[in-house]
């Protein structure tokens, strides 16, 4: 199985991509792990709605070029569905089965994610309604991917 982390923006923060680090080589047992930074595009302080999706527009071609035809395509959006780590493992675990060789994550930009990326999306997952930022989202994925792992060969690390 491969898993497959996209974002938009270069992460800087050393506490973060420790953190990312430790759970990427928890995760290499069960998964080969490919994490693509994508660059983010400037944005204006006072930025129109058209350069906005112009923006958005711009990241969202580089999203697509990297998502594989076959790949299992899990979206972090606001409005998407709020699982429970057991129920996530599950959703991983039914795109294994399928025949999905990557389960591909992608975390978009500061102003979000183009429709188009959306619909491609298998799952929209949403951790909730707080408003986090990108750069730790990546880590609160990583850690519930490696849960997900967890909760599917019965570790008491979920409990």
């Amino acid at each position: 199985m491969k898993i497959k982390v996209i974002t938009v923006g270069k992460l800087k923060e050393k506490y973060l991509k420790e953190g990312i680090a430790e759970y990427q080589k928890r995760l290499q047992r069960f998964a080969k792990i490919d994490m693509i930074e994508l660059a983010d595009e400037k944005t204006p302080e006072k930025a129109s709605e058209a350069e906005n999706q112009e923006i958005m527009a711009k990241e969202g071609d580089r999203i697509w070029a990297k998502i594989g035809e076959r790949d299992y395509v899990v979206v972090l959006a606001i409005e998407g569905k709020q699982l429970p780590s057991e129920k996530f493992s599950k959703v991983l675990q039914q795109a294994k089965l399928s025949g999905h060789g990557t389960l591909t994550f992608i975390i978009g930009g500061s102003l979000g994610l183009t429709d188009k990326i959306k619909k491609r999306a298998d799952l929209l997952l949403s951790f909730g309604l707080l408003t986090l930022p990108h750069q730790l989202m990546r880590l609160v994925l990583m850690e519930q991917i490696y849960r997900a792992q967890m909760i599917e060969v019965g570790s008491p690390y979920h409990k």
